[in-house]
């Protein structure tokens, strides 16, 4: 379906989880909160919908109510409690989403080891029918054809970076713009490759371990 409409007062749960991107509308019950944590690549967004509740950002502490959001940033320790009498609904969202999702730490401030989670934590199912050997060689050829979009766009670089560097100097837009549009079209393919290579880790990490 192109088109899913979701509503935060029946849809309690992940609504999209990519490589991308995780969102979700979560309820959360007086005084209930969530422990301390970062984010090694994510930023993540917090919308408060209804109710109230104090959050912790890398050591700022304020209050978020309805139609009020905060933004906690890579590597900022954050931690969020429900205050009042009342549930606190809220969207949230975890951009890029790529696992281990959360980095946890001890009270005297020592990171913990990684923890990774089962695909069922964030309301996927785990790829259980591909066999493992299958995937990491999947997951080698990705990581080889990111590298192979990466020197693409190196070379595509030499020449255009030049050129949009003289073109800027002349004052020159529309050089400039082709140019910038060179440069573009080879680095568009590093992101989409990056794209397939977190998709598979994301299906490898949770059969490689514990979880």
């Amino acid at each position: 379906m192109a088109l899913t409409v979701y509503d935060y007062r029946t849809d309690v749960r992940n609504v999209l989880v990519t490589p991308q991107i995780r969102s979700r509308f979560m309820r959360l019950e007086p005084g209930e909160g969530g422990d301390a944590h970062s984010h090694d690549l994510g930023h993540e967004v917090f919308l408060v919908l209804s109710g109230r509740a104090e959050f912790i950002i890398d050591g700022e502490v304020g209050e978020v109510g309805p139609g009020q959001m905060c933004v906690a940033l890579v590597d900022q320790l954050h931690s969020l409690r429900v205050i009042g009498d009342e549930p606190m609904t809220m969207y949230l969202s975890v951009t890029p989403h790529i696992q281990p999702t959360h980095t946890m730490w001890t009270a005297d401030g020592e990171r913990e080891p990684h923890r990774f989670a089962s695909s069922s934590a964030y309301d996927r199912d785990t790829d259980t029918t591909t066999p493992m050997d299958e995937l990491l060689d999947s997951l080698a050829a990705a990581t080889l054809a990111v590298r192979d979009a990466a020197d693409l766009a190196a070379d595509a670089q030499d020449g255009a970076a030049e050129s949009l560097k003289a073109a800027l100097s002349d004052d020159d837009l529309d050089a400039a713009s082709e140019s910038r549009s060179a440069i573009w079209d080879a680095l568009v393919e590093v992101y989409r490759r990056s794209a397939e290579l977190a998709d598979l880790w994301n299906d490898v990490a949770p059969r490689a371990g514990r979880t």
